[in-house]
């Protein structure tokens, strides 16, 4: 601080630039943190109801492939992934969803009509059209789908992770 009470003209215009300055760094500069860091705070839903559409678009006892993408957002990097499950329709109120990727290595696993099984391209794996084991290295049987019906439509409960 100057020894007089009176301000020079420089000791002026350095207060009023540095204040100026600091009002200006403040406006551009807490969205600019706000906007780098929002993206590491935000949490997304890991689980979904997946519309597959209406009952009637699977037929009775043909395992039918669905398939949807899902978009996951990890801080600034978006990806979008695809997804498969069949729908097997039995009689009357009867249904079973259940996931295309094989238990054993996540190879996608293919209805093969002619011999009535799902089989696995990658380690000779197959599975029934309730999904249960019937030979190859796979720990358990394809992983199902909790599902439910509204006004016609199915609809399933994807858990991610």
């Amino acid at each position: 601080m100057p020894d007089s009470p009176h301000m020079n003209r420089r000791e002026f215009v350095t207060i009023v630039t540095a204040a100026v300055g600091t009002a200006i760094g403040v406006v551009v500069g807490l969205p600019a943190i706000g906007y780098i860091l929002t993206p590491a705070t935000k949490t997304q839903e890991s689980d979904a109801w997946i519309p597959l559409g209406p009952l009637e678009n699977y037929p009775v006892g043909v395992p039918t492939l669905m398939s949807f993408a899902r978009t996951k957002v990890n801080g600034w990097e978006k990806t979008a992934n695809s997804y498969g499950v069949f729908v097997i329709r039995g009689e009357g109120d009867q249904l079973k969803t259940l996931s295309n990727v094989c238990t054993h290595l996540s190879c996608r696993v293919n209805w093969d009509d002619a011999a009535k099984e799902f089989k696995c391209p990658c380690h000779d794996a197959a599975f029934d059209i309730n999904g249960g084991i019937i030979k190859g290295p796979q720990p358990r049987p394809l992983d199902g789908y909790e599902f439910k019906i509204e006004e016609g439509n199915l609809l399933i409960h994807f858990v991610e992770g």
